[in-house]
């Protein structure tokens, strides 16, 4: 398998983690792919038509694209272990989906200072997209800790992976403040052998 991908992904990083706590990593050649929403790469777009990162090819089948697909599709080709059954599988399942509402909001602001002439910059727009960091870091921390700190499943990877985005690209913003249970769980997962490892490079 192929896997196109920017090592400062947050998105590509779940990938990543996935392939090492399953022991897939070895199967996957790494394609680095420099994609952006204004400058699309041609090989990963003939791959995705969306050219964003992370896209797996396969030999047996179509590329597959969005992370979520994909680690869900690593997970159950290295053994069903990230995704419960049960009742708790619709909360890993909606737990990774606001992980990726982070993701979004933050990648969003990302965008707008590094990719947007200065001139046409909107702070509103930038703190519209922190209030949703905000505001969902604060449910997290008074709604969801019992699951967070709960056996490893796709949606704590998830919500790493996201908060770890935040303070690399917008720590100064500081979204502990007030969510004293969450830091301290993210404190000792970003202490994780692969957490360690993914770590992007500051660029």
């Amino acid at each position: 398998m192929k896997l196109y991908y920017a090592p400062t992904s947050p998105y590509v990083r779940k990938v990543m983690i996935v392939l090492e706590e399953t022991g897939q990593r070895e199967d996957v050649e790494l394609i680095n792919t420099a994609t952006t929403p204004v400058a699309a790469d041609a090989a990963l777009l003939a791959k995705n038509p969306l050219a964003k990162v992370p896209a797996l090819e396969r030999p047996d089948g179509p590329t597959l694209y969005d992370s979520r697909v994909i680690c869900a599709y690593l997970d159950a080709r290295g053994g069903d272990r990230l995704y419960p059954s049960g009742a708790r599988r619709w909360d890993t399942l909606t737990l990774e989906a606001t992980a990726d509402g982070i993701l979004d909001a933050a990648l969003l602001m990302t965008y707008e200072t590094r990719l947007r002439p200065e001139e046409k910059r909107m702070p509103e727009w930038v703190d519209g997209q922190w209030e949703k960091v905000a505001r969902t870091c604060a449910a997290l921390n008074t709604r969801w800790m019992s699951h967070l700190e709960g056996p490893l499943d796709m949606g704590q990877i998830a919500i790493g992976c996201a908060l770890a985005y935040v303070d690399f690209r917008h720590d100064a913003r500081g979204w502990r403040k007030g969510n004293d249970a969450l830091a301290l769980w993210f404190e000792k997962f970003e202490s994780r052998d692969w957490m360690k490892s993914t770590v992007p490079p500051t660029s």
